[in-house]
């Protein structure tokens, strides 16, 4: 009996193991196998070396040593493909505390480098524990999402969530690694995704618009009125706008829309043609002093007719005050190499020899690929060492150069591939916890990806985050390998669930 019992154990494991095999999205796969290796190729030519030769399989190059990380994430998707997958919702608490103490210790642990005190050194590696961080982070905050009695539109259930992403960046940026801080931002998109209402990530987008904006354009006089500035006369516009605008979306009652609308435009106009023609001054006191009326008139309003989406509004119109009167503070605050980054982004300053150097050369890089690029190993920018960190945060110049627009296409394509794919296989997931996870896991690889690229390109700021699976290091291909993975092994268990909820 006790043989018969082992051979039925034996041939249930088998089949289980078959089953899991067969449950795989193989189509990802293929797609982070693809990525993988043109990532191990933009690696060989951006440390390529003319005085080594090809030595690209020697353990003491860059290239030799990313194939070791990319070995050993191989061994860490198939050690995670083999843990049961309920395991992942179980020890999800766990998992988090456990990096929360991790991230809390790393600055008393790790050596500075480059002024940033993330980096714990072991033997003669180096790992940053925030690039796995995410993972936990997502883990936890899908476990709490997915609790019965959670709905994102209770304020404490909302705050909660946040918290629990808001904890790992704080300890982040106390180890001076803002950049990597910042990626937790991409799971406010999940958010949006379970639930969260667009007025807060419109409402976050007009915060961005306010600080671009208001910074920009402050020393630019407006209409050649030189005490009235540019940035805030427009601001204080946009907010008026804004206001009107989430009052007709969110109310549907045309007449006080009217009435804020006209009669803000109309105190503005006024103001604006007497400080151009009769007496200059400063008008955005005006602004400011309507933005004020507005926001009475829309407490008012919540009060008389008993109808909170006006309160809201107002808390809307009024945060934005906040914001742009505080924009110069933040800018203010940020360390000095970081000020002369936002600066010179948003065309402030021209600095090609310091804060904006990186990114003339990457440009140059990517311009001089042209159509189909210089070829593998070809590449004079990259080869002759004019681009920083041209291995890691700035290797998509690499691609620019030697494979040119095309090669450059087909990069973008895959990571689009790999984004919608997620979307498909995160949408099929017949539990919450695996849909709230596998947004989590397409919102980091899309912030990445986005930030990353635009940095490149001078579009955003240099924040320096990696390219997933391009970047070299074992970090960051070992911390988006275990994300991706346990995303899959979530959904190659769907099956079980169907199975057994049918049963």
């Amino acid at each position: 009996m006790a043989a018969r019992r082992d051979k039925a154990d034996f041939h249930s494991g088998k089949k289980q193991e078959r089953g899991i095999l067969m449950s795989l999205d193989w189509v990802t796969i293929v797609i982070y196998m693809a990525l993988l290796g043109l990532g191990w190729m933009s690696v060989c030519g951006a440390s390529y070396d003319f005085d080594q030769g090809m030595n690209f399989l020697d353990f003491s190059t860059r290239s030799g040593m990313q194939i070791i990380w990319i070995g050993t994430s191989f061994l860490l998707a198939g050690l995670i493909l083999s843990i049961d997958e309920r395991l992942f919702d179980t020890f999800s608490y766990a998992l988090y505390a456990a990096f929360l103490l991790l991230l809390l210790a790393t600055p008393f642990l790790a050596n500075d480098i480059k002024g940033s005190l993330s980096w714990i050194k072991i033997g003669k590696f180096s790992v940053q524990p925030a690039e796995f961080a995410k993972f936990a982070t997502a883990l936890c905050v899908s476990k709490y999402m997915s609790g019965i009695d959670f709905n994102l539109s209770r304020w404490w259930n909302f705050c909660l969530s946040c918290l629990i992403i808001l904890l790992p960046m704080l300890l982040i940026v106390l180890q001076k690694e803002t950049g990597s801080a910042l990626v937790y931002m991409a799971f406010f998109l999940m958010f949006y995704r379970e639930g969260m209402p667009g007025s807060i990530l419109f409402a976050g987008v007009s915060a961005v618009i306010y600080f671009v904006v208001g910074v920009r354009f402050s020393d630019v006089p407006f209409w050649d009125i030189p005490v009235i500035s540019t940035g805030q006369f427009w601001v204080q516009t946009l907010i008026l706008l804004f206001t009107a605008g989430m009052m007709y979306v969110y109310t549907e009652r045309l007449a006080p829309v009217l009435k804020v609308f006209f009669y803000g435009a109309g105190l503005t106009l006024s103001a604006l043609f007497f400080s151009k023609y009769v007496i200059p001054f400063n008008i955005v006191w005006v602004q400011l002093v309507v933005s004020l009326g507005v926001i009475s008139y829309l407490l008012f309003l919540a009060v008389k007719e008993n109808y909170a989406r006006y309160a809201y509004i107002a808390l809307f119109a009024l945060g934005s005050l906040v914001v742009h009167y505080s924009a110069d503070i933040m800018l203010d605050h940020l360390a000095k190499h970081q000020q002369t980054r936002v600066r010179v982004l948003l065309g402030m300053e021209d600095d090609p020899r310091g804060a904006g150097y990186n990114v003339i050369q990457a440009k140059i890089a990517i311009g001089s690929g042209g159509l189909e690029g210089k070829g593998f190993l070809n590449g004079t920018q990259t080869k002759l060492k004019y681009v920083p960190e041209q291995d890691t945060d700035f290797i998509f110049c690499t691609v620019g150069e030697e494979e040119g627009f095309l090669g450059c296409a087909v990069v973008l394509g895959l990571f689009l591939a790999l984004i919608l794919r997620l979307i498909h296989v995160a949408e099929r997931q017949p539990y919450a916890f695996g849909r709230i996870y596998g947004y989590c896991v397409l919102s980091i690889f899309l912030f990445h990806v986005f930030i990353n690229v635009g940095m490149v390109l001078g579009l955003t700021p240099v924040i320096g985050i990696p390219l997933p699976f391009f970047s070299y290091g074992g970090s960051s291909l070992w911390g988006f390998t275990i994300l991706l993975f346990i995303f899959l092994r979530m959904d190659a268990g769907r099956n079980r669930f169907v199975h057994n909820s049918a049963r």
